[in-house]
């Protein structure tokens, strides 16, 4: 079987992409890039889930490719908001950052992919809804800079310190997903 339905095309029509071979991986040491899985915080803040949005972030985030490996609501306390936000306790609205994030519960997630750290960033947009291109989470549903639904971890250092402030260890789920592979490797 040749041409345009060999064996590789088929399997591709009717299977979907095969998983990348060991051939097929560039190794970090050769100056490619790193296939290597990340972990990263994204959270629906009080006004995304007082708007019912949190469907919607998490469908976005699913069609990309990413793997939920964890998720829980919750009344977020002070103590963990403090230590989130530590890096802003000298900005004039931190006071009422803080009000804010405790008004009503937040939903924490712990995503997993190949760069997932910086492609949730671009997912969710710039901070400042006015800012946030249209397509991004901010620029779909964002109504003001301090109203912006949503937050994800800013780097690999980050989002490793912030799933630990949010998580127990034991609240994270290794599981297989069952040959789905977007997530292994770029598109």
């Amino acid at each position: 079987m040749g041409g345009l339905f060999g064996r590789a095309a088929l399997w591709a029509l009717l299977c979907g992409p095969r998983p990348p071979g060991p051939h097929q991986l560039v190794r970090p040491s050769s100056g490619g890039p790193s296939w290597t899985q990340e972990r990263t915080l994204v959270a629906v803040k009080p006004d995304g889930v007082q708007r019912r949005l949190i469907g919607a972030v998490i469908q976005r985030f699913e069609r990309r490719g990413f793997k939920l490996v964890g998720m829980k609501m919750l009344q977020a306390p002070e103590s963990i908001l403090a230590e989130h936000y530590q890096d802003l306790q000298r900005k004039p609205f931190y006071p009422a950052l803080i009000s804010y994030m405790s008004s009503g519960p937040v939903v924490a997630m712990v995503w997993e992919g190949y760069n997932v750290v910086r492609a949730s960033r671009a997912m969710i947009g710039h901070s400042d809804s006015t800012e946030a291109a249209p397509g991004t989470i901010r620029g779909d549903f964002s109504i003001h800079i301090s109203r912006n639904i949503i937050h994800a971890s800013d780097s690999v250092e980050g989002a490793q310190r912030e799933i630990q402030l949010w998580f127990q260890s034991s609240e994270l789920v290794n599981w297989a997903d069952g040959g789905h592979y977007s997530s292994s490797y770029p598109a």
